[in-house]
């Protein structure tokens, strides 16, 4: 009897031990799993904080590159218009007085000089008015994409066309407008300078909550993977995300190059 009380004093004492055990190793497990859930939480919150930090700093590099740009633009403009500007209006202005001093037959000579400088002139003024941040805003988005093609129309394209689609929306914020325009105009630069293009058109799709805007070129094209760190498409890329606008340039050798933006209103 006595050695029967005692295994079964032994045997209950095992068991206490082995739960005993089975409950420190499921507290040190459980406490181990809170750790390691924790220490993942803390790690992703970190990385998240880092890529956060990245792309505001990302964002303030481009805002101060386009606000450097922008300036420079605004600086070039000011020159072109007060200094060029000034110079081929007093060279028209000296042309017209030695005009009135030779024969007639003479005159007809200086008649295709005179036409030259007038065009000169115009075409500085007009190009001098689209590197300034304020006559965009005063002229208003669509107006100053129409200068702009008239301008174009005045050089080599048989065509430059802007269509309107929808009611007019205003822009959130009116220096949205700007980098708009800019990636227009250098969408239509890259046009002229190497597309070798004969029409061009530009598309305003107005939706109560997004514009969609189109460009396209009937030019030589391109492999859009051959010009995908060119400074043209980063300035556009970089311009677009600025404003939170969806940028996509396709082209193909042959098929001209056709942009597309998509710029929330709301």
């Amino acid at each position: 009897m006595v050695q029967t009380g005692e295994r079964l004093a032994s045997t209950a004492s095992e068991r206490y031990l082995l739960v005993y055990m089975i409950a420190v190793l499921v507290i040190v497990s459980t406490l181990i799993i809170v750790f390691f859930v924790v220490f993942l939480k803390r790690k992703n919150k970190l990385l998240q904080e880092k890529m956060e930090q990245q792309r505001a700093f990302e964002a303030e590099i481009a805002q101060a590159q386009t606000e450097t740009q922008e300036q420079t633009l605004k600086n070039v403009g000011w020159e072109l218009h007060d200094n060029v500007g000034q110079l081929l209006s007093f060279a028209n202005m000296q042309l017209s007085i030695l005009k009135m001093q030779v024969s007639d037959d003479v005159k007809e000579k200086f008649k295709d000089t005179t036409d030259a400088l007038k065009e000169s002139l115009a075409e500085v003024r007009a190009l001098s008015k689209t590197l300034n941040n304020d006559v965009i805003l005063n002229n208003g988005f669509e107006k100053s994409i129409i200068n702009e093609l008239n301008r174009l129309k005045k050089m080599k394209f048989e065509s430059a066309d802007l269509k309107i689609i929808g009611e007019k929306i205003p822009f959130p914020n009116r220096k949205h407008e700007i980098i708009m325009f800019r990636i227009l105009q250098e969408f239509l630069s890259n046009s002229v300078k190497y597309s070798k293009a004969k029409s061009i058109e530009i598309v305003l799709d107005y939706h109560p909550t997004d514009l969609h805007i189109t460009a396209t070129d009937n030019g030589e094209g391109f492999d859009v993977n051959d010009v995908e760190k060119g400074s043209g498409l980063i300035n556009m890329k970089s311009r677009a995300a600025l404003i939170n606008a969806q940028l996509d340039l396709k082209s193909k050798p042959d098929e001209g190059t056709a942009l597309s933006i998509a710029y929330p209103l709301g």
